[in-house]
């Protein structure tokens, strides 16, 4: 019989959000995976909210009597931001398997057991469907696919390569702590695994991502530093019509939300070059002009599990 690979499951907090923090921390507890299974939430302890974090965690861990997890909660020893707490935790684990899952975000059952039987074939890197949850909707985002490849991965961000759902072998991979804001460093990750060998995609909603209270989402100037930095280290982004098209319109539609006009039309006229039909140049076009706002747009993408 295989013996079942033991999982370290990295959970960054702030402690902002203790409602979520609970859940996330019960959805990892309840999985129903046999094996080995550490528990290691990472949060900002020098705060007020990250000692909200320590709490929640603790009393969660002690609310589960004779189960075979266990729960650490450490402060995050390395750059300040989410990568330095990723990898915090992942230099904490000593397990075979590592895994993220974000505050705010909620593993449903079955999900350790389905990647990790996903991997036995040789695979390094795991990745599952999700259940985009925005208000009262609930919409699930799978890829189509049982392997996920670079040019997957470079046509398209596939939402669905979740920093949720990463599950992969401990020591083959870190977070990029270079990444402006934490922005794109999910991506970096699943598009530097791919390249070593294609990502193992278990094909079914596993993991419940909710965008209602993302930290990230509004944060335009960290997104268009982010994707700057996504074009400086991964080249390949710009040669696909499809894939590149979709960069610039993100970067023309960040422009536009912070009343860059100018630098929203440069963007956008780069995004028709790219790829005439690409959606996201006139959406950023009619925000510059005033005529939509930012925002409205993402609700109205949000409630039908899109971003922009």
């Amino acid at each position: 019989m295989t013996r079942l690979r033991s999982v370290g499951v990295v959970i960054p907090t702030s402690g902002s959000r203790p409602r979520q923090l609970r859940e996330a921390v019960e959805g990892v507890l309840a999985q129903d995976y046999p094996g080995e299974l550490t528990l290691v939430v990472v949060a900002d302890t020098a705060s007020t909210a990250g000692k909200a974090a320590s709490e929640v965690a603790e009393q969660v861990a002690g609310a589960v009597p004779g189960s075979p997890r266990s729960v650490r909660v450490l402060p995050n020893t390395l750059s300040p931001g989410l990568p330095g707490a990723r990898n915090t935790g992942i230099a904490a684990c000593d397990t075979d398997l590592v895994a993220f899952c974000d505050d705010d975000d909620v593993w449903l059952p079955g999900k350790v057991s389905a990647q990790e039987r996903a991997l036995r074939d040789g695979g390094e890197f795991a990745s599952c469907g999700i259940e985009v949850e925005y208000g009262d909707r609930r919409v699930p985002r799978l890829a189509g696919t049982s392997r996920v490849t670079v040019d997957d991965l470079v046509r398209s961000r596939m939402v669905m390569v979740h920093s949720s759902t990463f599950l992969f072998l401990r020591g083959s991979l870190w977070a990029d702590e270079s990444a402006p804001g934490g922005q794109n460093e999910d991506w970096d990750l699943a598009l530097r695994a791919a390249k070593r060998q294609p990502i193992v995609h278990v094909d079914r909603p596993l993991v419940r991502v909710r965008w209602g209270g993302s930290l990230y989402a509004a944060r335009w100037a960290d997104r268009i530093a982010g994707l700057d930095w996504m074009l400086a280290r991964h080249p390949e982004l710009a040669v696909d019509p499809c894939g590149a098209a979709r960069v610039y319109g993100q970067l023309a539609f960040s422009h536009a939300a912070l009343g860059h006009r100018r630098e929203a039309a440069r963007w956008a006229a780069r995004t028709f070059a790219a790829r005439p039909r690409e959606p996201r140049a006139p959406i950023a076009l009619a925000v510059a002009a005033g005529l939509v706002s930012a925002p409205a747009v993402l609700s109205l993408l949000h409630q039908r599990g899109r971003g922009i």
